[in-house]
């Protein structure tokens, strides 16, 4: 049986990228984005507008580089797959799933002097670029355990798989500087 697997999404981070480390180095990010749909209601033929909203998870030098460069309200281009995460909730003991994507490509959307926005404010005098913001700092590798993740909101999912199987480097073309 064939299979495909792969998404491609743009739009709006919800909130300041999540950045840690797992014991041996691993950088893992955690990002919301939300993407936007108008269209025209059928019944009343007014214009509506939808938000959809999906996890992002990102890891090793991907990872960093959308915790430097990218913030709340910021554009990216997203590529990706879809992974379902599950665990068990410690206050009903049930079973939980989660869909998400694996971050294995981005692109900045946005120019730099317009800072990602995409219009220059009031004035038509360009807006001035964002300096990166310095990444916490890197735990010493250990090899005694397996990487992991201290889990999100709601006593989330453990990262002790590692990182996806995919290649970590981001091509030259992509990098912002």
């Amino acid at each position: 049986m064939a299979s495909f697997n792969k998404v491609i999404l743009m739009g709006n981070l919800t909130r300041d990228i999540e950045l840690k480390y797992t014991p041996s180095g691993l950088a893992i990010a955690r990002l919301g984005l939300a993407m936007n749909r108008k269209f025209r209601d059928s019944k009343t033929n007014e214009l509506r507008e939808e938000a959809t909203f999906v996890d992002v998870d990102a890891f090793g030098k991907t990872a960093e580089t959308l915790a430097q460069y990218l913030s709340k309200g910021k554009s990216v281009m997203i590529e990706g797959r879809l992974k379902t995460d599950s665990w068990d909730d410690k206050q009903t003991g049930k079973k939980v799933y989660k869909l998400k994507v694996v971050c294995d490509n981005f692109q900045f959307v946005g120019s730099p002097g317009q800072g990602q926005g995409g219009a220059a404010p009031a004035g038509g005098a360009p807006r001035a670029a964002s300096a990166p913001r310095p990444l916490p700092p890197r735990p010493a590798p250990t090899h005694s355990a397996p990487p992991s993740y201290e889990g999100g909101e709601q006593g989330g999912p453990d990262f002790d798989q590692g990182p996806p199987a995919e290649d970590l480097n981001i091509p030259e073309e992509n990098i912002p500087f």
